[in-house]
């Protein structure tokens, strides 16, 4: 029973493997480095567009918020509750 089940499974990996179609990828990497190298006086870890400005105040924003939290606890920590 196992047994029909690995030879099926082996036989879909090699059909998709040995596939006849040709895919032609576009190959990315002088377009990006031209892209990364130029001197704009943009920051490189804001080159990449859109994408990278949302990830990055994404990434500002919840570490501002995180800090603010964690200082927030250990001041209600420090300071005991008034009975």
């Amino acid at each position: 029973m196992m047994y029909r089940h690995f030879l099926a499974l082996r036989h879909a990996s090699r059909r998709m493997i040995s596939s006849t179609a040709c895919r032609q990828v576009e190959n990315k990497v002088p377009r990006n480095q031209k892209l990364f190298q130029e001197d704009n006086d943009v920051p490189i870890h804001l080159k990449g567009g859109t994408k990278d400005a949302v990830l990055y105040t994404t990434t500002m924003v919840l570490t501002v918020l995180g800090t603010g939290y964690i200082v927030y606890e250990l001041y209600s920590a420090a300071m005991p509750k008034k009975n």
